[in-house]
């Protein structure tokens, strides 16, 4: 996970910790009708990644490099978390979904370290429907601020229509937050 602003912190009931592992999280809201969601489970829903120590939420993950030994680790605790906070009935059990979800999320890294993903969810026919896009600063710099992005790739095979009309008022949401 990666935290390039404060906004996480008051956009999602619980923000993912940066430097965390993250996987899509999709599986969380198996059981759920996104219209029945209240405001941030909904922007966790819709934008969401879920940070496998914390399970808060983060609205970026970053890309990075890693080893056999850190995708077994990784896996090991998502089964621990799938068995102590979905009540997975057998460790085995969790450990084979914690591999198909952790394999998903490599299939998702095929962009270089430090590459930014976004996740955009929304219910269709009754199925989860995900898409996936990277942000990449400018001039391959480091990231720095939240809206220093010039390159947004893997828009142009949505049409402007299916794309839902979303407003996002931080101000508000901090406020809230506050109260």
């Amino acid at each position: 996970m990666i935290r390039l602003d404060a906004s996480d912190s008051f956009i999602f009931e619980k923000a993912a910790e940066p430097g965390e592992w993250a996987v899509s999280g999709a599986f969380a809201f198996a059981h759920c009708d996104q219209a029945d969601l209240p405001g941030k489970a909904r922007a966790a829903f819709r934008a969401g990644f879920l940070g496998l120590e914390s399970f808060g939420r983060s609205t970026l993950a970053q890309i990075v490099e890693t080893h056999e030994k850190d995708r077994q680790a990784v896996v090991e605790l998502l089964a621990r978390q799938l068995v102590r906070r979905f009540g997975a009935p057998k460790f085995d059990v969790a450990r084979l979904a914690a591999e198909e979800e952790i394999g998903f999320v490599t299939s998702l890294c095929d962009h270089p370290p430090g590459v930014l993903v976004a996740v955009t969810r929304r219910h269709e026919g009754g199925v989860i429907r995900e898409e996936f896009r990277t942000l990449r600063p400018r001039g391959g710099a480091p990231h720095a601020r939240a809206f220093d992005f010039l390159e947004v790739v893997g828009d142009d095979d949505v049409p402007d229509d299916d794309v839902p009309a979303e407003h996002l008022d931080l101000d508000r949401l901090e406020k809230e937050a506050r109260r």
